[in-house]
């Protein structure tokens, strides 16, 4: 660990989401993803139109993804291609540089990870946009966790491994070396973060007020003013807050000090 981190932070790694989570879906990137996965399902695979929607929704709640449904029910869909149709033509222009979230992320000392479901190539225009790359120690991808896919004689032989599956966290996990019991973990979406909380992860759920059974935390929107209020452990540790607590009583504790002995 560098000299720079508190050794007496609860965390030495934080990993982060990045799609809803870092930048919001308000940016209209949600909407341009679903469709391109609809217009994949037609345009490649031979799905009605009328069906595409329905069936992608369908897909993701059992498989976790379009890409990994498709490919257990046996479709022969190439991982990078299926990624350069639907990535390939998002809106990225619509993404602006966030002087912001890289003040907040630079004022973070312990180690930065990306961990995401998306290609590699989607991750880097992502966060070179909004100008954090450099923020991050490492990205963990749909690469990291699916190295051999490209090696399968049938569609269905190696599975796609995404989260919120256990084995992905673990893989995830192995990848950037951390405790998972020192290492805070953002995520937009609750399956997500209970698979988190299962491997022992601190978890934080994203874009909520109100945490789940599964979150350690809950934070609106990651900005330093909500992780301040809501986990300040990220920059006072545990033994910075006892002091902090030590301080404010101490007053109070002199107080009563004075008026005894003025008593006694």
């Amino acid at each position: 660990m560098d000299s720079c981190r508190r050794s007496s932070s609860p965390f030495d790694s934080i990993l982060f989401d990045l799609d809803d989570t870092l930048y919001l879906s308000k940016l209209g990137f949600g909407e341009a993803t679903k469709r391109n996965i609809d217009d994949f399902l037609v345009e490649k695979c031979g799905f009605p139109e009328s069906k595409a929607s329905s069936l992608r929704v369908e897909l993701f709640k059992k498989y976790g993804s379009s890409l990994a449904g498709l490919r257990a029910l046996g479709y022969d869909i190439d991982a990078d291609d299926y990624h350069s149709f639907v990535h390939g033509r998002l809106p990225y222009d619509l993404i602006k540089p966030d002087a912001q979230l890289r003040n907040l992320l630079r004022s973070i000392n312990q180690r930065k990870i990306i961990f995401t479901n998306s290609d590699k190539n989607h991750a880097i225009k992502v966060l070179d946009r909004l100008g954090i790359r450099d923020c991050f120690e490492q990205i963990i991808c749909f690469e990291t966790m699916n190295p051999n896919l490209s090696k399968a004689s049938r569609p269905d032989e190696i599975p796609v491994v995404l989260k919120p599956s256990l084995e992905a966290i673990n893989i995830a996990i192995d990848a950037a070396e951390v405790d998972p019991q020192h290492t805070l973990f953002f995520d937009d979406n609750v399956r997500n973060v209970a698979a988190g909380k299962a491997v022992g992860l601190r978890t934080v759920l994203v874009g909520k007020t109100t945490k789940s059974k599964e979150a350690d935390y809950a934070v609106e929107v990651v900005n330093k003013n909500n992780l301040i209020q809501v986990i300040p452990e990220i920059w006072f540790g545990q033994e910075d807050e006892q002091q902090q607590q030590q301080q404010q009583q101490q007053p109070k504790i002199d107080s009563v000090l004075s008026a005894t002995t003025v008593g006694a």
